[in-house]
């Protein structure tokens, strides 16, 4: 491998060819400050349009400074990170930045959490000597996301995420000069474009030019009206990352504390989603079961292999870029719809209460769960089976305005009925985790035997696709795993040109699955973030007693009260659904 030889800030370094300064920099523990750029570890990834120019350095020979980011190391060169001259350069940027920007950081989605802010305070500006005009745009508010360019610095993250990673292609730099900016084609509204709402701009964006549509007052406001009952369920991975946001180290499970603030919020009963994925895993199982019946009793028209239907973002992916496939996925809805759909009916009924008096509220890691409630198919009469999602940021945000020590708060336990669930229901918040959960329940309802083995190790991992074969009672099931759209592209594309070897295909939009949702606290592509709460998922379902979505006591005596059996009419009725073509409309 070819090496070079070079000096930064007096230290000999050595590197491998190609290395640019700010990695070269990075080895040695010299910190030099960026800001447009990003690096995706996971993904093998990086944004360095070095558009921003923060990260500029002085170079010994070069007439002008270089932008650390992008510029690669040659032999012999000899680098100042932090000379009076590129100190000064920064200073001067930044000012030039933040004269073009808002200065509402009071009121701002992002404040507090704004890599500019954070910047502006690292490099001591404490006055603008700029003055001018600043550009103006309209703000476009959708479903989920809430577009805010007059924030935008073209730092291009969110381009990056958009293009390269999910391969959804909405955002990319448009027009020139001082009127440029990161935005959908002729800078249409977002729901009027393919964007599937996985938040993954969101979660990048340095600034608050991109930010979840913020539904907190809403929740404040039913949760005061005496004449609403409402109920709150909470999806697995919050439980692995709502602790960041309370200082603790990545990866902590807070399940009992969770519980305990969302009680002292005034919530009136306290469920899991996991609940809903056993019920999922019931329904999806089945399905899965059936298809692959009909497979080996040679029927052709069979649609394999099946897909899995639990991403809201990655549904709006395959409807608008992949419409002639709509059969393939499971008819089954994701969890936080079928747990809507359920507290609605079963449970209202238990309670003798109207639908319309009871309000569901979803606490997720995901942004794109906000657009789903409001789809019109999980609504009957006009009255959304589950009325409000709110992120994981964003029940941070609540508990600490509603000053709850959320450290110190005890463990307590979820309600029943539709509290309890198995280690099953907890994977489905990582890649892999849905996929293995329907193997444990298919592979014993198939056989009519017990499984050797709950962990499947050849399931796990953060790899953007996996594949792997189980032993299926002598069937070999191949499935495969991707996670991430632009992996799950290449899985569908494989399917349209009949070369796909797999008989069932888990797939989740974000990277590592819903533990790196678009309403997760900010990573910034760190992936040991991401793998420590993946840990604490399977951590989780180790510790559970019952670890097999068949065996949820509440979820056999829900089908024997109301459901009768997985894939009932009624079933069929409350927990499935439909797919749609949506290349000729908007949103």
């Amino acid at each position: 491998m070819d090496v070079i030889n070079l000096t930064i800030d007096n230290k000999p370094v050595v590197v491998k060819k190609g290395t640019t300064i700010l990695e070269a920099a990075k080895g040695i523990g010299v910190h030099i400050p960026t800001l447009c750029y990003m690096k995706l570890e996971d993904l093998n990834i990086e944004n360095k349009p070095g558009g921003c120019r923060i990260c500029v350095v002085e170079v010994e020979g070069r007439r002008n400074l270089a932008p650390a980011c992008c510029t690669e190391v040659h032999e012999g060169m000899v680098v100042n990170s932090h000379s009076i001259r590129a100190i000064n350069a920064r200073r001067t940027v930044m000012e030039l930045i933040l004269s073009d920007h808002p200065t509402d950081c009071l009121i701002c989605a992002k404040s507090g959490n704004c890599d500019l802010q954070n910047m502006a305070h690292y490099l001591g500006i404490r006055k603008i000597h700029y003055e001018g005009e600043q550009s103006h745009y309209r703000k476009d508010t959708s479903p989920a996301i809430i577009r805010d360019v007059d924030k935008c610095i073209m730092c291009r993250r969110c381009e990056m995420m958009c293009n390269e990673v999910q391969t959804v292609g909405v955002l990319s730099a448009i027009n020139r000069g001082f009127n440029s900016v990161v935005a959908p084609a002729f800078e249409m509204n977002l729901d009027h474009s393919v964007c599937t709402y996985c938040g993954q701009c969101v979660a990048v964006c340095p600034t608050g030019a991109l930010t979840e549509v913020d539904e907190t007052g809403k929740v404040v406001r039913v949760l005061s009206d005496p004449t609403k009952t409402v109920i709150v369920q909470t999806a697995p991975a919050v439980r692995a990352a709502l602790g960041e946001e309370f200082e603790m180290e990545a990866g902590t499970l807070v399940t009992g504390k969770l519980v305990a603030a969302l009680r002292r919020l005034g919530f009136d009963y306290v469920f899991d989603t996991d609940f809903a994925a056993d019920l999922t895993i019931m329904e999806e199982g089945t399905e899965l079961l059936n298809r692959l019946g009909k497979h080996l009793a040679g029927d052709k028209e069979v649609k394999l292999p099946i897909l899995t239907s639990c991403c809201p973002a990655w549904v709006k992916f395959f409807e608008h870029q992949f419409p002639d496939m709509k059969d393939i996925p499971s008819t089954a809805r994701s969890p936080q719809q079928m747990f809507g759909s359920i507290a609605k009916t079963y449970f209202a009924d238990k309670l003798g209460i109207k639908r319309e008096d009871l309000v569901v509220v979803s606490i997720m890691p995901c942004v794109a769960k906000k657009y789903e409630c409001g789809r019109d198919e999980f609504k009957v009469n006009k009255n959304p089976d589950v009325d409000f999602a709110l992120t994981t940021r964003e029940l941070a945000a609540l508990i600490k305005i509603s000053n709850i020590n959320f450290r110190t708060l005890p463990n307590e336990d979820f309600d029943n009925p539709l509290g309890e669930s198995t280690g099953a229901a907890v994977i489905f918040g990582t890649t892999g985790g849905v996929i293995e959960a329907a193997v444990r329940t298919a592979y014993e309802l198939h056989t009519k035997k017990e499984l050797p083995r709950l962990d499947f190790d050849e399931l796990r991992g953060m790899e953007g696709i996996r594949k792997a074969t189980i032993d299926f009672g002598g069937i070999p099931l191949h499935i495969g795993i991707a996670h991430g759209l632009g992996n799950a592209r290449k899985l569908l594309e494989e399917i349209q040109a009949g070369k796909s070897e797999f008989h069932a295909i888990e797939i989740m939009s974000c990277p590592g699955g819903c533990i790196g949702g678009g309403g997760q606290p900010y990573h910034h592509g760190n992936a040991e973030i991401l793998k420590k709460r993946q840990a604490a998922i399977y951590r989780e379902d180790s510790k559970k007693s019952i670890r097999k979505s068949h065996e949820n006591p509440y979820i056999i005596k829900l089908y024997k009260e109301f459901l009768g059996h997985p894939m009932s009419e009624k079933a069929h009725h409350l927990l499935h659904t439909a797919y749609f073509d949506r290349t000729e409309e908007k949103g």
